[in-house]
């Protein structure tokens, strides 16, 4: 895409407005943050991929047809692929297409080599020969793409498609060589969730090579209306707080949920979000307050330091603990132990349906998360993290769910971990109870610290910091059988781990102890532990190092 390309738009471009006039088009203010998108990395020299989690109706469908539609006509051999979700709006995109060149000024109008009713292929006045084209499908076309090479593909409301999307989309980006001149653009509304909330989450998590984009409602100018004196809603009073709302927008608000949702706020939540995690809604009840999460999303701190704990097993003790910040670590720290306070740590274990050791620090005292841990199947690794993070926090109180394997809680133990959780276990044989080490997730205990942690959720969400714990709670739903779990597809490893936290803090004091911590030296342990001193050396290091 040359430098010149909103140029050559807003001076050639002509299209439908709202109305049914041909106007030329101007990009409006979301559209043009998506154009700065492409144009920087087009400078850049990077293929152009990008994913668009967007609001209904704010042209980013019609600007990405003028943006191919201007390439395919002036560049030689560029084939451009659109795909819409269903028949008729593979036609209307179609239409947009053939109304540009309809439009076009003769002197710079491409000869038509064929057309038909789904494809465009230029040739050009000078008869040298473009050998371009544009090509419109639909998604539920079998084998679409298959055959074709493309320069630029346009992907049209990817949550709505039928069929196998992932199988679909395979085939479709395989088409398009990844090279500097390519382009990738994958623009929907969202649609629960599915596997466009698939594709936007790695996106967001840097998993794939999509740029996500995200323009909600309150960034088009015209989406406002004349204010009409009316007394707002606790809700909106905190829209217009956090979003810096105009009583217009809220206005315009009102009447959209209204008229064009019948209502339903939900419904326009999806289709009109302020913030991505408004737009993904659950296809079931979601357990837990979901306007909280999500304005404790928006106002949630980063992590201090992201790492990993290095740390060896002696065959007795762990040793050499020393915190590595990386980028990629399974450890999360939000802020540092102080001294004197009392953590504790609660973790679920991966087992049936899971993926995922987690863990959560807290501060006993006020309750704040202050640290998460989250690994995949590594058990002995797990251990030797936990450990590591319940001593440096103080020796926290550890409590790990002990459902599926009890290694780690008895790893512990081996360890000589000074501060385990305790649960009463019934002696069945003797009608007695006796003390076990560690949770147990039951038919009992689950409804209770769920119904606990959605508590906290609801009063004092301030609390927690996690960001993907936060977004974890928003596919925590209430199934159609009334049992609270993940949302199909999607985990829940680090909202039961928090719930354990919770749950089990009762057995940890909740004001600062009489004794100091077990670091003379707060801030010389810091120093150590997280690596600033690089001269302090750990004397009791041990001369053999066994495998854990």
């Amino acid at each position: 895409m040359s430098i010149n390309t909103k140029s050559y738009i807003e001076s050639y471009i002509k299209i439908r407005d709202k109305k049914g006039n041909i106007i030329p088009l101007t990009l409006n203010e979301p559209q043009l943050k998506y154009y700065n998108v492409i144009k920087k990395m087009h400078k850049e020299g990077k293929p152009i991929r990008i994913i668009i989690l967007k609001a209904r109706q704010m042209g980013f469908s019609t600007e990405t047809e003028a943006i191919i539609f201007k390439n395919v006509v002036t560049h030689h051999n560029y084939n451009a692929g659109i795909v819409a979700h269903k028949e008729d709006s593979t036609t209307n995109l179609f239409n947009i297409s053939k109304r540009m060149l309809d439009y076009l000024p003769d002197s710079i109008k491409p000869e038509q080599k064929k057309s038909n009713a789904k494809e465009l292929v230029f040739n050009n006045s000078t008869g040298t020969g473009l050998d371009s084209k544009i090509k419109c499908m639909t998604a539920g076309g079998k084998g679409i793409g298959r055959s074709d090479t493309f320069t630029a593909l346009h992907l049209s409301e990817l949550a709505f498609w039928e069929g196998n999307k992932k199988e679909i989309m395979t085939g479709l980006l395989q088409s398009v060589p990844n090279t500097p001149e390519s382009m990738v653009i994958i623009e929907s509304t969202a649609n629960g969730y599915e596997y466009f909330k698939e594709m936007w989450d790695r996106a967001v998590e840097g998993k794939n090579d999509f740029y996500p984009l995200f323009i909600g409602w309150n960034e088009l100018a015209e989406y406002s209306m004349p204010y009409t004196g009316f007394k707002l809603t606790q809700e909106e009073k905190e829209l217009q707080k956090q979003y810096a709302l105009t009583l217009e927008q809220l206005t315009w608000r009102r009447w959209c949920i209204e008229n064009n949702c019948s209502g339903d706020i939900n419904q326009f939540k999806q289709e009109y979000p302020i913030c991505p995690e408004e737009a993904f809604l659950s296809t079931g009840e979601c357990y837990f307050n979901k306007l909280n999460i999500i304005n404790r999303i928006n106002e949630a701190p980063e992590p201090i330091i992201t790492g990993t704990f290095s740390c060896y097993y002696d065959g007795i003790r762990i040793r050499g603990q020393k915190f590595i910040d990386k980028p990629e670590g399974n450890i999360k720290i939000y802020k540092y132990p102080e001294n004197r306070v009392p953590y504790v740590i609660g973790g679920d274990t991966a087992g049936e349906g899971s993926d995922y050791f987690t863990a959560h620090v807290i501060n006993n005292i006020t309750g704040e998360q202050v640290a998460v841990l989250k690994q995949q199947y590594d058990e002995i690794d797990y251990v030797k993290q936990i450990y590591c993070l319940g001593m440096f926090y103080n020796q926290a109180l550890i409590g790990l769910e002990n459902n599926f394997s009890t290694y780690p809680t008895q790893k512990l133990m081996e360890l000589n971990y000074p501060n385990q959780y305790v649960r009463k276990k019934e002696d069945l044989y003797n009608n007695k109870f006796e003390k076990s080490y560690g949770f147990k997730t039951t038919v009992i205990t689950r409804p209770y610290i769920l119904a606990q942690l959605q508590e906290i959720v609801h009063d004092n969400i301030d609390i927690i910091n996690d960001k993907d714990t936060l977004r974890e709670m928003l596919t925590f739903i209430v199934n159609d059988k009334g049992r609270a779990e993940a949302e199909e597809g999607y985990h829940d490893d680090l909202v039961m781990a928090l719930a354990i936290t919770y749950y089990i803090r009762t057995q940890q004091d909740m004001k600062k102890t009489d004794r100091n911590s077990i670091h003379k030296d707060l801030q010389e342990e810091l120093d150590r532990v997280f690596g600033i001193n690089e001269n302090h050396i750990e004397e009791d290091y041990g001369d053999d190092i066994v495998p854990f």
